[in-house]
C-alpha cells in the first residue's frame, strides 16, 4: 500500500509540474506589462503638460516641438514598436495569480484521491494474508482450498434436495461421500444404505460401502464389510477396490496366501513403474513370507516373531486401503499417481494420528476436488492414485479437464476445512495420466 501512494504522490507532482510553471511565467509577464502600461500613463501626462505649457505660453513653438521630440524618444525606447496599448490590458493582479497556484496544489491531489476513492478499487490497498492468496504455481487459486469451505453448504443443499427426491442415487452417494471426507462415517453410512437400497447391484458402490461400514466398526472388514466386498467380486472379480479391501481381509484372519492371491489380481492393473505398485509388490512378498513361516519381511522386524506382525496388514496394504475413497488402481478413467513427503523441517509439527487429506482440483473451474484421498501421517511418505469417482460430487471428473493441481494437506482435527495451522503442500500443473507426481508438504497455513 506504501509504494502505491509513493507512485500516486509522484504523477500528481508531475501533473503540477505542468501548471504551475506556466502560471508563474505568466505572473512575470504580467509584472512586466504593468511596468509599461505605467510608463506609457507617464509619458502621456507629460505630453498633457506640455500642450497646457504651449497653451498658456509658458513654452514657445520651438521649445515645446523639441520637448515633444525628446519625449517621444523616451516612450520609444520604453515601448517597442508594434506593441500597442491594447496588449497591455491587465485582467488580473499577481497577488491574484499566487492564489491560483496555491488552489490549484490544494485541489488537484483533493480531487485526485476523492476520486480514487469513489469509484476505485480501495481492497486492493489491504494487504491479503498469506492463506487467502493465491498459490504462485496454480494460476487461478485452487489452493486456497476454497472448495473444502463449500463444504457445508453442499451439505444443507443436498439434504434439502434428498429430501425433495429421495431416489435421487447420485445425490445419496455425494451425500455419503462428503460425509466420508469429512470423516463422519456413521452418517455416511446411513448415506449408503440409501445408495445401496436403490442401486444393489453396484460393483463400485457395494464396496465403497464395505469401506465405511469397516470405518464404523473401527477398520475391522470382517462380518458385513467382508460380505459386501465378496458380493462385489462375484459382480465384477477384477474391481480393484474389493481384490484390495479382500486382501487386507484375508490378512486380517491370517491367510497370508489367500492375501497375496487377492493382491497379486490387483498388481496387474496397476502401472508396473509406479510407486503404488512397488508397495503392492512389497505386501505381496511380505504375506508369501509370513505364509511360508519364515517370518515378516517389513524393515525392523527380522528379530522379531512372525506372529507379532499377524495382527495387522503391512503398510504398503493399508495405504491401499486406508481412506473412504480408497486408491482404486484399476479404475476407469483417468488417473494420477504420486508420493506425497513431508519437509523435514516440519516434521516436528506432526503426529502419526494426524489426517492427511490429497486433493486434486481443476485450475480452471469449479474448486470443488475432482478426486480426493484420506491417510493418515504414519503413511508418510504415501504413495497415491486418485481417479475418476473420488470427487465429491459425480460430475467433476479427473478425465474432464485438460489440467490439474495436486494439493496436499495435514490436519490435526481431521477436518476437510482448512484451519489455521495445517501444513500443505502444492504439486506443479498436471494433465490426467500423469504418473510419478512428487508433492512436498512444506507449507503451514498461518
Amino acid at each position: 500500500m506504501t509504494s502505491f501512494w509513493v507512485v500516486a504522490g509522484i504523477l500528481t507532482i508531475g501533473a503540477l509540474l505542468f501548471i504551475v510553471p506556466t502560471l508563474i511565467s505568466k505572473g512575470t509577464s504580467r509584472t512586466g506589462v504593468i511596468r509599461k502600461a505605467a510608463n506609457v500613463s507617464i509619458y502621456r501626462d507629460q505630453l498633457a503638460e506640455l500642450e497646457s505649457d504651449l497653451r498658456s505660453d509658458v513654452l514657445s513653438k520651438e521649445q515645446y516641438d523639441q520637448s515633444k521630440r525628446e519625449l517621444q524618444q523616451r516612450m520609444i525606447q520604453d515601448v517597442p514598436e508594434g506593441e500597442s496599448l491594447a496588449t497591455m490590458v491587465i485582467t488580473s493582479s499577481n497577488r491574484g495569480n499566487i492564489a491560483t497556484i496555491t488552489v490549484l496544489m490544494l485541489a488537484i491531489p483533493l480531487m485526485a484521491v476523492s476520486l480514487y476513492l469513489w469509484i476505485g478499487n480501495t481492497k486492493g490497498l489491504t494487504p491479503q494474508p498469506i492463506s487467502e492468496q493465491q498459490s504462485p504455481m496454480s494460476g487461478s487459486g485452487p489452493e486456497s482450498e476454497s472448495g473444502h469451505q463449500n463444504f457445508s453448504s453442499v451439505l444443507d443443499s443436498l439434504i434439502a434436495r434428498l429430501r425433495e427426491q429421495p431416489n435421487d442415487v447420485e445425490g445419496w452417494i455425494m451425500l455419503g461421500r462428503t460425509y466420508a471426507i469429512m470423516q463422519r462415517f456413521n452418517e455416511a453410512k446411513i448415506a449408503y444404505e440409501q445408495v445401496i437400497a436403490l442401486s444393489p447391484e453396484s460393483p463400485e458402490l457395494l464396496v465403497d460401502y464395505a469401506d465405511i461400514v469397516a470405518m464404523t466398526n473401527g477398520g475391522s472388514l470382517q462380518g458385513e464389510p467382508m460380505e459386501l466386498v465378496n458380493k462385489a467380486l462375484s459382480l465384477s472379480p477384477k474391481n480393484p477396490k474389493a481384490l484390495a479391501l479382500a486382501g487386507t481381509a484375508a490378512f486380517e484372519q491370517k491367510n497370508f496366501k489367500q492375501a497375496a492371491s487377492y493382491w497379486e489380481k490387483l498388481l496387474v492393473q496397476i502401472p508396473p513403474e509406479s510407486k503404488l505398485a512397488q508397495s503392492v509388490k512389497e505386501s505381496i512378498t511380505e504375506a508369501k513370507s509370513l505364509a511360508s513361516g519364515k517370518g515378516s519381511t517389513m524393515a525392523g522386524m527380522q528379530n522379531q516373531a512372525a506372529t507379532s506382525n499377524q495382527n495387522s496388514p503391512p503398510p504398503a496394504s493399508q495405504a491401499i486401503t486406508a481412506s473412504p475413497n480408497a486408491d482404486s488402481a484399476g479404475a476407469t478413467g483417468a488417473t494420477l499417481t504420486g508420493t506425497v513427503t513431508l519437509s523435514a523441517t516440519l516434521a516436528g509439527k506432526v503426529s502419526p494420528d494426524d489426517t492427511l487429506f490429497i486433493f486434486a482440483r481443476a485450475t480452471d473451474g469449479p474448486p470443488m476436488p475432482r478426486a480426493i484421498s484420506v491417510k493418515k501421517v504414519r503413511d508418510l511418505p504415501a504413495s497415491f492414485l486418485l481417479t475418476d469417482g473420488m470427487g465429491a460430487r459425480p460430475d467433476l471428473k479427473i478425465s474432464n479437464v485438460p489440467q490439474l493441481i495436486i494439493s496436499a494437506r495435514i490436519t490435526k482435527s481431521g477436518k476437510a476445512m482448512p484451519e489455521s495451522g495445517d501444513l500443505q503442500g502444492f504439486s506443479q500443473k498436471v494433465k490426467p495420466g500423469d504418473k510419478n507426481i512428487n508433492i512436498m508438504i512444506d507449507q503451514q497455513i498461518p
